[in-house]
């Protein structure tokens, strides 16, 4: 055969594996695209009824990316054809890996480089030479990682089989044979392990890391907009119409009018806040009792108790509570000067916002005692404010923007609802978290199928040496044994090597940063727990097939 024909059965071979993979790729996809399409539904909150679906654009892209997959392969396998002698493909099989001795020195290496990348990552929190040096010490940590995991595989775990063919015990039951078997195939498998090991690792970040993200944004909606309706008190008849759309739609569980002094502009307001350009110029005065009504009614938060020209500024999460040791005097309204106690963190008036997306300042809200709000309010201006707790907020959304039309005709008036930004953040991040595991799930097989099949080829190519061992009385007994310990070596280093990276690069990045989050723990575990029984599964399938494919050869 000449090199030409050689390269068009290549050819014709990998047109009729792509045109099997691409159409039962299409199939499946298709069938699976209600299930994929739910669980999206489900993340976002949605109800909606999810049909099958085969788009055309899809699948025409998808032929396309084959094609050009199978131009590259053809190519490649041109030139290999021209490379490589005929008859060394027909032996290639009876080349076997030669062992060789490996560097106790490189080997200690592998866990120095590991151990220093661990450290560095340790250290990730406020120090110099993260600040100082990111852009190096992020270079140099991620180097020293992929070498130290490198020979680790190559140096260290070869020294370790190399020591135990040395031992005293070696010939003792089946060691020498899963032993010398491991470290003739060593060497090939190490770029292998290598790479699955620091992709599993980036896997499990990414995921755990979007997954937290999912549920921190969660959090920090119901922390930031509590209130899942408030608004402008508006006039009688639209406050009726208002509440018969909640009845009908989201019904009223709780709800409270709260009335609050609206100051003049104060310009300089660095005394109360860290970022004053996140609030509103205006201050709005509220009673004690107000807030301790708000309180009751959302049941989160603690109760304050104020005497005299006592006041308390709420801030939002990016202002730090504070208690002042000595009481700083604020004057907003004057011949009215309050003393500052405390600053806390409690949103009685959130964040205006929209049903679009849309935000404004927040109101300053200044909290003083029911005694000095009774002196004053004969003489200010009065704006009151509707608060509603409501059943189920996380579906209001029509019921939102009908709200936010009737309330928003007034020039000035004040809207927020919990349910607006809960839509937006959920979208946004339930679309990256999908997006990021579905491409994990494709990773992960594509990971275990890199080891599982690369141990199915070795199963073929050493069915004879495995007959010798049943015609010298091995029973089947003892090579699933050898097997069972063999394979174990090769799935369960790798993996967890790349869980041990990936703990690391969480804990330091995630666990640390965030403290109020009680699930965190429990998302990232639940990660690392479907890649440990991914690989389990990997594992017993295939030293089940592994078997079944030596144990071929003896039966014909």
């Amino acid at each position: 055969m000449k090199e030409r024909q050689v390269a068009t059965m290549v050819f014709f071979e990998t047109v009729l594996l792509s045109v099997i993979t691409v159409s039962g790729g299409i199939l499946i996809g298709g069938l699976l695209s209600k299930f994929f399409g739910a669980v999206l539904m489900n993340l976002m909150h949605y109800n909606e009824d999810i049909s099958f679906a085969f788009p055309i654009e899809s699948i025409v892209s998808t032929i396309l990316l084959f094609a050009l997959l199978i131009c590259i392969i053809t190519i490649q396998s041109y030139f290999s054809v021209r490379r490589v002698q005929l008859v060394e493909l027909f032996h290639a099989k009876e080349k076997l890996d030669k062992p060789f001795r490996f560097s106790m020195p490189l080997a200690i290496l592998s866990i120095l480089l590991i151990a220093a990348s661990y450290y560095t990552i340790t250290l990730s929190g406020n120090t110099d030479l993260w600040k100082d040096h990111f852009n190096t010490t992020l270079l140099s940590t991620t180097v020293a990682l992929i070498v130290g995991t490198y020979l680790f595989f190559r140096q260290f775990s070869g020294w370790v089989l190399q020591k135990l063919s040395q031992s005293k015990n070696y010939y003792i039951g089946n060691k020498m044979l899963w032993i010398s078997s491991l470290r003739f195939s060593i060497r090939g498998n190490t770029v292998n392990f290598t790479f699955n090991t620091l992709i599993s690792a980036v896997v499990i970040f990414a995921v755990g890391f979007i997954a937290v993200d999912y549920a921190m944004k969660s959090e920090v909606v119901k922390k930031e907009f509590p209130n899942h309706f408030a608004f402008s008190t508006p006039d009688d008849e639209s406050l009726d119409q208002i509440e018969q759309m909640m009845g009908e739609s989201n019904p009223i569980i709780s709800h409270e009018t709260i009335t609050a002094i609206q100051t003049e502009k104060i310009p300089h307001r660095e005394t109360f806040y860290s970022y004053p350009a996140y609030y509103t110029e205006a201050f709005y005065l509220f009673p004690e009792s107000q807030l301790n009504a708000i309180v009751d009614l959302r049941e989160v938060g603690e109760k304050v108790d104020l005497e005299g020209e006592e006041a308390i500024v709420l801030t939002r999460g990016i202002d730090d509570p504070t208690k002042y040791k000595s009481p700083k005097p604020i004057t907003v309204l004057e011949g009215h000067t309050f003393r500052l106690v405390k600053k806390i963190r409690y949103p009685l008036l959130s964040i205006p916002t929209s049903p679009g997306g849309d935000t404004a300042p927040q109101p300053s809200v200044l909290v003083i005692s029911d005694e000095a709000f009774a002196n004053i309010k004969s003489s200010h201006t009065l704006t009151s404010y509707e608060i509603y707790k409501v059943e189920d907020p996380k579906t209001s959304n029509d019921l939102s923007q009908n709200i936010y039309d009737m309330v928003m005709k007034k020039d000035g008036a004040y809207y927020s609802a919990y349910v607006d930004q809960y839509s937006l953040n959920t979208e946004s991040s339930s679309l990256i978290l999908f997006s990021v595991a579905f491409f994990a799930v494709i990773a992960l097989f594509a990971l275990g199928s890199v080891i599982y099949f690369k141990q199915l080829r070795e199963a073929t190519e050493q069915r004879e040496h495995y007959a010798i061992l049943r015609n010298i009385g091995v029973e089947d007994k003892e090579l699933k044994k050898i097997i069972r310990k063999q394979l174990l070596f090769v799935f369960l280093p790798p993996l967890l090597l790349g869980l041990v990276h990936s703990w690391y690069l969480l804990y330091y990045s995630v666990i640390l940063v965030i403290e109020d989050l009680p699930s965190l723990t429990t998302i990232i575990f639940s990660v690392m727990g479907l890649f440990v029984l991914t690989y389990f599964i990997f594992y017993v399938s295939s030293t089940s097939i592994y078997f079944q494919i030596i144990k071929e050869k003896n039966t014909r």
